[in-house]
């Protein structure tokens, strides 16, 4: 499948700085780049980082000069994905991870599954198959926590969306990687560019690592499952921030945008009961 990307960002810097940003598409066996675009205005010389373990695609670039930086990016991307049937793959123990898999077990500075041990036990421990304990989790959060935009900041974390029951997507996301780490089940965060999400921005959502396979999660429901475009994934929204700013620079203003580029797009969400996980390598 087929999408086209677009991110436009507004900063202005009242002193020399660094800018750090992370939007471009990831380039995975199974999401391919087929086109892209990167422009800053007025020009400035920037560095592509590509993380070693390939999780993000990172750009730097020095602002020397105060005044406004105006940046775009364009993609097309080939995407696939696919159906993993998990209704009889057991959980898997600790022992038989693997060693990239185990740090998705700890608690992060936003994921504090050991102050959430008891709760996600208490409520979803006596779930046996793995994947249902996540599809009951992630369904408990859509029904307890309400999206609402400007409710929480860069400060949230999962333990604060339980107290408050509210918050956008990158607290859903937050809260689903604590509980599934609680229960003994990797998690990382996901953001990306979302098809069909409205307001369109960039969008944060969850994987959980299941019969060695990392099956994506999204407690908004605010996009299917299928439309996303990978850019990042992190033990959390720290590991995978859209910009780090390191100055004196003010951000403005900013566009996102993800269209089909392709024909009979099927949105793909779980249905209760279910029994497929989608996982985007």
């Amino acid at each position: 499948m087929k999408f086209d990307v677009y991110a436009s960002m507004l900063y202005t810097a009242n002193s020399p700085g660094t800018l750090i940003l992370n939007i471009h598409a990831l380039r995975t066996p199974n999401q391919t780049v087929v086109s892209e675009m990167f422009t800053l205005e007025p020009y400035i010389k920037a560095e592509e980082l590509v993380s070693i373990h390939g999780e993000n695609r990172l750009v730097r670039f020095e602002v020397a000069n105060p005044g406004e930086i105006s940046i775009v990016y364009t993609a097309r991307i080939d995407n696939a994905y696919k159906l993993v049937e998990l209704g009889d793959v057991p959980e898997t123990p600790v022992h038989q991870l693997p060693t990239d898999v185990l740090t998705y077990l700890n608690p992060s500075r936003y994921c504090q599954s050991d102050k959430l041990f008891r709760l996600a036990n208490n409520m979803f421990g006596n779930i046996e198959n793995p994947f249902q304990k996540v599809s009951t989790l992630v369904d408990w959060i859509y029904n307890n926590v309400q999206y609402l935009s400007g409710s929480t900041n860069s400060q949230t974390s999962a333990f604060d969306t339980v107290t408050e029951q509210a918050g956008v997507c990158r607290d859903f996301a937050h809260l689903g990687i604590a509980l599934c780490r609680a229960l003994t089940i990797p998690a990382r965060y996901f953001t990306g560019y979302a098809y069909k999400l409205f307001p369109a921005d960039f969008h944060a959502c969850f994987e959980a690592y299941i019969g060695g396979e990392w099956i994506l999660f999204d407690a908004t429901r605010l996009a299917p499952l299928n439309s996303m475009v990978k850019i990042a994934t992190g033990r959390d929204a720290a590991d995978a921030a859209i910009a780090n700013i390191f100055g004196d620079i003010s951000f403005n203003a900013m566009q996102v945008n993800c269209t089909l580029a392709d024909e009979n797009f099927v949105p793909f969400y779980y249905l209760p009961g279910g029994t497929q996980g989608i996982s985007y390598l």
